[in-house]
């Protein structure tokens, strides 16, 4: 037995509610909120939390021990049901365009941030309840969430953490004991189902719409003041704020935006709802809904049944949704400016930047040294091979580590055998498809050999960015459905094996597979809606 208060650890540190001006409404109504950057508001306590998991490396991050995880103050505190001294409960206010179109007034409409931590290093995070009751932002919403998409939201943003991509965190999964109602597909069906809520981690959950939302009602003081705070506290290395460091800020944020659209692109992972809303200012994924990652290789594929017909969102357009976003927050600090050729310039430069980020990342993912001006039809003709025929994309990049590229007197049965693997259907592989394949794979030989490379240490570079495990949408969806009979072993199985998703884990071989076919249409293994 310990003495020691569970939780004592966290040094509790509200900034953002002590600087940053309040919603002077308490009460807890839909409205509009003005000339405020957050409104106070209280979780809704819950009947019977049941904590599901929890991130080892988050609470070790925030200075917290197994011991403090595995209390029932832990679970009642990340259930909404107990505060620590301290903590200011509050909702963030935003606005934002969704699906291209300005949407006035969003907020945090099932988002409840219990407060800030400084961790012992002096990292600074925000503790997020997602699915915590009722908020001023809720609209005609109840502010819950299901388990289904908290399983989604929890274990990806911890598989995304682990793939080395930039994004929010999760620290636990805790069920409510209650049901929530939802209509999944808006087709008029709502059922019952399980309620649960994940605790999001960030240095801030900031994001583009944070600053749209005052510019668009023409309250340029309160932007001025949020502005300020964002820069004086995560992006401090720039200096106090004045116009150039406002440029300076506005071009980093465009720098760490291209720098998670890469690596987005890299594992074939597609966000499904890219409003400006969704973006973070500090170039995290944030806001898991309808995601999904790429199994037969889609340029055109979005995991959004709401962006079905117009595919705005779809895998190979997200880099451009990315620059029109940054245009949208351009326009929103604009008014601190008055310069537009500036953030023109800067906005330009994402082109150039992205690109090159790009370059780099498609030279990795190929096992080269270096990206050549000559690489670029070998990229161009890989992703048109990769459209031929089915190609499950985190298959066929893991195998092509294995081809040997020293060996050019090898058959074309030879060359193809080693990625036979990524195809659903070989049978439709016919002679033409497979003489393209092959005379790529022949150049791409060539091009190794020209960097002088041997096999093992091509493989060895290619398997630290190509992963062996992501979180298939029918992963999840198998936790899911066990999770809901009260089973949480495969959710934390999932956890565990993603937390070394390049690994190979040969007792895990099963995961590591194509899409089954049973998961082809299934809802929620293929296309999910906005309330996935």
């Amino acid at each position: 037995m310990t003495s020691k208060t569970p939780l004592s650890t966290l040094n509790i540190n509200n900034r953002f509610v002590r600087e940053l001006p309040a919603d002077p409404v308490t009460d807890n109504n839909r409205r509009q909120v003005l000339s405020s950057c957050f409104s106070y508001v209280s979780p809704t306590a819950v009947k019977a939390p049941q904590l599901v998991s929890y991130s080892i490396e988050m609470a070790q991050q925030l200075g917290l021990s197994s011991y403090d995880c595995d209390s029932d103050l832990f679970t009642q505190v990340f259930a909404g049901n107990s505060l620590l001294e301290g903590m200011q409960p509050y909702a963030q206010c935003y606005g934002g365009h969704q699906f291209g179109n300005w949407a006035g007034q969003l907020g945090d409409g099932r988002a409840i941030n219990l407060g800030e931590v400084t961790n012992s290093q002096g990292e600074h995070f925000t503790l997020q309840l997602k699915g915590a009751g009722e908020t001023p932002y809720s609209r005609t919403a109840d502010g819950l969430a299901v388990l289904r998409s908290s399983v989604r939201e929890f274990l990806c943003s911890e598989a995304m953490f682990h793939l080395g991509i930039p994004t929010t965190r999760a620290l636990s999964l805790i069920t409510t004991g209650e049901l929530v109602g939802r209509d999944m597909f808006y087709d008029g069906h709502p059922k019952k189902e399980p309620g649960a809520i994940v605790c999001r981690v960030a240095p801030s959950f900031l994001r583009f719409g944070s600053y749209e939302i005052f510019t668009a009602r023409g309250d340029i003081a309160t932007l001025k003041k949020l502005v300020d705070f964002t820069i004086r506290t995560d992006f401090s290395h720039l200096g106090e704020p004045s116009i150039d460091v406002y440029l300076k800020w506005f071009s980093e944020v465009c720098e760490r935006t291209a720098n998670m659209i890469v690596h987005w692109m890299r594992v074939g992972f597609v966000h499904g709802v890219m409003n400006t809303d969704n973006l973070s200012i500090l170039g995290l994924t944030i806001d898991y809904g309808p995601y999904g990652w790429l199994e037969g290789y889609d340029p055109d594929w979005t995991p959004n049944t709401t962006d079905a017909s117009d595919r705005r969102y779809r895998f190979g357009h997200q880099p451009q949704i990315a620059q029109w976003n940054l245009f949208q927050l351009a326009n929103a600090i604009y008014p601190l400016i008055e310069q537009a050729e500036p953030l023109r310039d800067i906005l330009n430069d994402y082109v150039s930047l992205y690109d090159k980020k790009w370059q780099i990342m498609r030279t990795d993912k190929l096992g080269l040294k270096e990206y050549l001006d000559t690489d670029k039809d070998l990229h161009h003709e890989l992703h048109e091979i990769l459209q031929l025929v089915e190609t499950d994309m985190t298959i066929f990049y893991r195998q092509l580590a294995n081809v040997d590229t020293q060996n050019i007197e090898q058959t074309d049965e030879q060359l193809m055998s080693t990625i036979m693997d990524a195809y659903y259907d070989p049978e439709q592989i016919t002679e033409q498809i497979k003489d393209r394949v092959c005379t790529w794979l022949r150049q791409y030989q060539q091009r190794v050999q020209q960097d002088g490379t041997s096999n093992e240490m091509r493989r060895n570079k290619m398997n630290t960015v190509n992963p062996k495990y992501v979180l298939r949408n029918y992963m999840a969806q198998l936790a899911i459905d066990k999770a809901e009979q009260g089973n949480f072993d495969m959710v934390n199985e999932l956890l565990e094996l993603l937390r070394h998703p390049y690994d190979e884990q040969i007792d895990k071989e099963e995961f590591a597979v194509k899409r089954p076919d049973w998961a082809r249409h299934r809802a929620g293994c293929s296309m999910l809606s906005c309330s996935s």
